[in-house]
């Protein structure tokens, strides 16, 4: 087999696990090649640009928040489970001062600034914040509350803050980097062993041809999430532009390989097979979120799990006054403690109330959210929730009001009733619910806000994929079904399960495409393959 460029690692996709991979590999000592499908950047450039990190950051103690390891390990240990052995949620916590630290090192921008109050996403005045359920009622019983969510300093969603200097410093490290790459297969030798990928590029396509597909790629990437008729439209294009210009080259990997594709929202298809209860979000990824490294390494038996767990987000703050509301079924119970992160409520409503769910509030708590719309909320944010504040349904009693949406008078007068109660001294929130996020909701006309997961264009349900590739957890190696390691392969990020396979707050899967993309950069540069292995196969 002729090979057309050969390096010692190739890392398949530069978004925030490949960018990391590459550099790491690199500062290693290793001849590094990264390509990607599109023009870089990935899920990450596009997110909020959240890391989730603690237990004593610079960043916390410049903040003067107190954290210790073994609190951010309880935490976390209540919220993702066994996604990952408790050794490796162990390391991945002892870690995170310091990968904080090596992306600051590495040029991502920071900052102390605490919001004082519970959001979904800050504004452009804070950057650390209680970025998961820390502060509800039941993470406090297993661990003081600290802020974690390391939100880049950057207008708006910060994603391009962590990716931007990552990319740039791949750049600075020697890293070859082919965009407008689409790798479309493992090649292996006799063995089994990854030796390099097959690709199709746009490195040899006229000028011309590569500005027109970079350009549809941009519009896909972030404008694509919320227009998705908009994005099929673009995609077809892009399609149409690869198969006609594209050329087949294979790029040798001395070494080993490093997947880092993302995960596979954007497969409709897939997501139906394996978590057919997420429907009606919309896709948070990029259109090449669609799970073909999965089936790249599929083909050469590796095996997957967690493949039905899917973050469905129901963010109900800013404004935090609606932490306050009761978010009930349509019998009128209520299905989650309100202040828990919005996955949690996302979550809930998907398997516990059949995708309906509707928010109650009284008079004084609606004033009070709309004082708080234009501080709280980012301009997003501001459409959001002021079109959710708009289309309310309101009543003088909540007989009235459950009436008029078709949910059970008694079942949400009883839920009101207890709830009122707890509030009162007479026993605790019967969800959990902290007292600093407790309202009695008392004060007529009553709201109903309905946070249904269905398809709406003013409020609409994000939806990421958690689950992925078996890795080894000390190694990042794609692991068989006999749990052998495929030899010279290693996955990070969504294409990989990790930490947050089971359950996700933000800045969870950027934290894990830092822990996981450092592990598999390092041990890819280390794997030497055993000599006399030379004949290949694809």
């Amino acid at each position: 087999m002729t090979w057309d460029t050969t390096v010692d690692v190739v890392v398949v996709g530069f978004g925030g696990a490949g960018a990391v991979a590459a550099l790491e590999a690199r500062e290693s000592g290793v001849d590094v090649l990264v390509a990607d499908a599109r023009l870089g950047g990935g899920a990450t450039t596009i997110s909020g640009g959240v890391v989730y990190a603690g237990g004593g950051t610079s960043i916390q103690r410049e903040a003067g928040v107190e954290d210790s390891p073994d609190a951010m390990y309880d935490y976390l240990r209540f919220e993702v489970g066994d996604s990952v052995r408790p050794e490796t949620l162990r390391r991945f916590v002892d870690e995170s001062i310091d990968n904080l630290d090596w992306l600051i090192r590495h040029g991502v921008p920071f900052e102390g600034s605490v919001c004082p109050h519970k959001t979904s996403f800050p504004t452009d005045d804070y950057y650390l914040y209680y970025s998961g359920s820390e502060a509800s009622g039941a993470a406090r019983k297993v661990a003081a509350p600290a802020q974690r969510g390391h939100r880049a300093k950057g207008k708006g969603t910060s994603g391009k803050m962590i990716f931007g200097p990552l990319a740039r410093a791949v750049r600075r490290a020697g890293v070859r980097v082919l965009t407008q790459t689409s790798v479309t297969a493992l090649v292996t030798d006799d063995e089994g062993r990854v030796v390099g990928v097959e690709a199709r590029s746009l490195a040899d396509a006229p000028a011309r041809v590569r500005s027109r597909h970079a350009r549809l790629c941009r519009i896909s990437a972030k404008p694509g999430i919320y227009a998705p008729a908009l994005r099929a439209v673009l995609e077809k294009r892009i399609r149409r532009i690869e198969r006609r210009y594209a050329t087949p080259i294979r790029i040798r990997a001395r070494r080993a390989v490093v997947l880092t594709t993302g995960g596979f929202i954007a497969n409709r298809a897939l997501v139906h097979r394996h978590a057919p209860d997420f429907t009606g979000g919309i896709s948070l990824g990029t259109a090449t979120d669609d799970g073909a490294g999965i089936a790249m390494a599929a083909a050469l038996g590796a095996t997957t799990t967690g493949m039905g767990n899917v973050s469905a987000w129901r963010f109900i703050s800013p404004p935090s006054a609606l932490l306050g509301s009761l978010l009930v079924d349509r019998h009128g119970r209520r299905i989650v403690d309100e202040s828990r992160y919005g996955a949690a409520l996302g979550e809930a409503l998907v398997r516990d109330a059949d995708r309906q769910g509707w928010l109650v509030a009284d008079a004084e708590l609606v004033r009070e959210a709309k004082a708080q719309l234009k501080s709280q909320s980012l301009w997003f944010q501001r459409i959001q929730a002021t079109g959710l504040l708009r289309t309310a349904i309101r009543a003088d009693t909540l007989d009235v009001l459950a009436g008029k949406a078709g949910i059970d008078p008694a079942g949400l007068r009883a839920t009101v009733d207890a709830a009122n109660a707890a509030v009162d001294g007479a026993g605790p929130d019967p969800m959990g619910k902290h007292p600093d996020f407790a309202r009695a909701l008392r004060t007529p006309p009553y709201s109903l806000f309905d946070v249904g997961i269905k398809p709406n264009a003013m409020n609409p349900c994000p939806m990421l994929t958690l689950g992925g590739l078996r890795v080894d957890e000390n190694t990042g190696a794609v692991l068989d079904e006999s749990d052998a390691a495929i030899a010279g392969l290693y996955a990070a990020g969504r294409v990989a399960a990790g930490v947050c396979t089971n359950s996700y707050v933000s800045g969870l899967s950027i934290a894990d495409c830092v822990f996981a993309g450092r592990r598999a950069g390092k041990q890819a540069a280390q794997d030497v393959p055993a000599p006399g292995l030379r004949s290949v196969r694809s």
